[in-house]
């Protein structure tokens, strides 16, 4: 009996290792397919809607043909975001340099509140995309619906960062995992605690309600 319990508990480990890698390939793949700056957001929101769904309990569904659907669906508003993602990041990188190369008073100044928002814009991105795939709202509510979970939810944020600091140590331990889970261990790490998040909102949503 022992036997056989063991037995099972390794086909589901193996089973969810093959999930894993599977559509962290078809990531990689489809990412490369839109040239990487064409297919790296469509093929992250691919990703990340079949691991909600996983994580929801749909565990049989058709892999390919639903990342591809969703690739194709989210292509135009996908790359729309990583615009948006990208001028933000630029606007970073140029307050950073700025500040870098300044040594002033007024530098000095605006310091802290450059790295705060940089801090809450971080974090802000680990919910937006779990954002995207769960909730059916225009891209200007994605970004603040994002925000917002983030400011109230410090032990799902903590999560998060305590997560992708494992992941990172780990890939770079063994860089060969990245091909295989580097994409969809972060998904992962990223869309459990926010759907945990989303029920907890939904939850006090409905209590109010009643």
């Amino acid at each position: 009996m022992a036997k056989s319990s063991n037995m099972g508990f390794f086909y589901t480990i193996t089973e969810w290792i093959t999930r894993f890698a599977y559509v962290n390939i078809l990531w990689l793949v489809f990412s490369l397919l839109g040239l990487l700056l064409f297919g790296f957001f469509p093929a992250t929101i691919a990703m990340f809607a079949i691991v909600r769904k996983w994580i929801m309990g749909e565990t049989e569904l058709p892999v390919f043909q639903t990342f591809w659907s969703h690739y194709k669906k989210e292509f135009v508003k996908g790359n729309l975001l990583g615009l948006i993602l990208v001028i933000l990041g630029f606007i970073i990188l140029v307050d950073l340099r700025f500040i870098q190369l300044s040594n002033n008073s007024i530098t000095a100044l605006v310091q802290i509140p450059i790295y705060l928002f940089i801090f809450a814009f971080i974090l802000t991105t680990f919910y937006l995309f779990p954002v995207y795939v769960h909730y059916d709202i225009n891209l200007f509510q994605k970004f603040k619906n994002a925000f917002l979970i983030m400011m109230i939810n410090p032990l799902y944020n903590l999560l998060m960062i305590i997560g992708v600091i494992t992941v990172y140590f780990a890939l770079t331990t063994i860089p060969g995992l990245v091909f295989f889970f580097g994409g969809s261990f972060l998904t992962y790490i990223f869309m459990w605690p926010a759907l945990r998040a989303f029920e907890k909102i939904d939850k006090k949503k409905q209590d109010n309600e009643n």
